[in-house]
């Protein structure tokens, strides 16, 4: 039966392409890349040359769905290609997978090159257990409450960030997260100027941001302090902004934040907010 394969390529040093992730460039009927142009070249250094490459990015995956199980019913394998990395990972391919699955096709991967991963394992802290949390909402009531879920947990987190959003990030991450946690920022991995910069978040330096970012975050230990009043009440100004009620807005801080309901309820009052009938 023909497969779709998921193939991790270089997410900086082209060397880092696997031996057999070549073989399957070299013989399925089509890989789905996000750009072409990018995915060319790559295949172009690894001294492939492709039967037929189409784009597939946020905009075009679902479209491309109809064409990728039509030769998969072929017999004929495909593979799907991120610019960087493993795809399905904060980069498209996921919808693909769950097609090809409930029409009952093979779906097999070629492990490689993964920017969280590397930068789990280079950063220091705790590998054990982590969580992966790719790209944060970027602004309102839902990024608000992602700081507020990443500052209660106790896993390692890893984060993604683009570079014109990197400094604003860690200065939400200090406020919701307090001064002394530790984090690694990594960016430019495995390329010439690869850099790390570890600290706490209130001494951390990235210099001048540029280039992507994976940032490791420290958990939450039995001693971090419980969000204070200030930060509940801008969680709430942000459900409220969204539309939630006094008594839904109350009850949704007050479980993100690791704040009894009550206070929380009181505190919305305070606001202006009348309660609900």
């Amino acid at each position: 039966m023909s497969t779709l394969w998921l193939v991790a390529t270089p997410i900086g040093n082209l060397a880092d392409l696997p031996p057999r992730a070549v073989d399957v460039l070299s013989h399925v009927g089509l890989i789905c890349c996000e750009d072409t142009r990018r995915t060319g070249l790559l295949l172009q250094h690894a001294g492939i040359r492709a039967n037929r490459l189409a784009v597939c990015n946020d905009h075009t995956e679902m479209s491309r769905i109809d064409d990728v199980l039509g030769l998969l019913g072929e017999g004929r394998d495909v593979a799907i290609v991120s610019d960087a990395g493993t795809p399905g990972i904060s980069d498209p391919g996921e919808r693909i997978v769950k097609a090809a699955i409930e029409a009952g096709y093979n779906v097999s991967a070629v492990p490689g090159p993964s920017a969280a991963i590397m930068a789990l394992t280079i950063s220091g802290l705790d590998g054990a257990r982590f969580t992966f949390e790719g790209f944060i909402p970027r602004k309102g009531a839902e990024r608000t409450a992602r700081l507020a879920e990443i500052a209660s947990e106790h896993r390692t987190i890893i984060i993604y960030e683009a570079p014109h959003r990197a400094r604003r990030t860690l200065t939400d991450l200090r406020e919701v997260c307090g001064d002394d946690r530790m984090v690694a920022v990594t960016r430019e991995l495995t390329k010439l100027h690869e850099e790390v910069a570890r600290g706490s978040l209130a001494d951390i330096d990235i210099g001048s941001p540029r280039g992507e970012y994976v940032f490791v975050l420290e958990g939450a230990t039995a001693e971090d302090p419980v969000a204070d009043d200030e930060t509940v009440r801008r969680a709430l100004r942000d459900q409220f902004a969204a539309g939630s009620s006094t008594r839904d807005a109350a009850a949704l801080v007050a479980k993100q934040l690791v704040r009894p309901k009550r206070d929380v309820y009181q505190i919305a009052i305070a606001l202006g907010k009348e309660p609900d009938e």
